[in-house]
C-alpha cells in the first residue's frame, strides 16, 4: 500500500524538484554571470525620476487601507460570481436565489460605505 501512494504522488515530487532545481540554477547563473559595474546612477533611490523628497518610511493615510480593503472586498465578489455564472444551469433556481441574496448585501455595504463618504478622497 506504501508503494502504491508513492507511486501515486512521486511524479508530483519529481515535479516540485525539477522547479525548485530550474529555480535555484537560474539564481546562480544570474548570480555568477550578471555583470557587476555599480556606479552612483545604480544605486541611487528612484522615485519618478527625480530624487526623493521625503523618507520612505512615513505613515500612510488610513483612507489608503480602507480603499484597499474595500477594493478586496469588492474583488472578492467578483471571484465569486464566475463560478457560479458557469454551473448556473445546474444550481437552478435556489442558486439564482442565493446569490441574489448574496449581491443584495453587498449592494446594500456599498450604500452605506457610499454615504459615509468611504469613498471618498480629499
Amino acid at each position: 500500500m506504501l508503494d502504491t501512494m508513492l507511486g501515486n504522488y512521486f511524479p508530483i515530487l519529481l515535479f516540485i524538484l525539477v522547479g525548485l532545481l530550474v529555480g535555484a540554477l537560474s539564481m546562480l547563473a544570474g548570480w555568477l554571470f550578471a555583470p557587476n559595474r555599480p556606479d552612483s546612477e545604480k544605486l541611487s533611490p528612484y522615485e519618478c525620476g527625480f530624487e526623493a523628497f521625503e523618507d520612505a518610511r512615513i505613515k500612510f493615510d488610513v483612507r489608503y487601507y480602507l480603499v484597499a480593503i474595500l477594493f478586496i472586498l469588492f474583488d472578492l465578489e467578483i471571484a465569486f460570481l464566475f463560478p457560479w455564472a458557469v454551473v448556473l444551469n445546474e444550481i437552478g433556481m435556489f442558486g439564482f436565489i442565493a446569490m441574489l441574496v448574496f449581491l443584495s448585501i453587498l449592494i446594500v455595504g456599498f450604500i452605506y460605505e457610499w454615504m459615509k463618504g468611504a469613498l471618498e478622497w480629499d
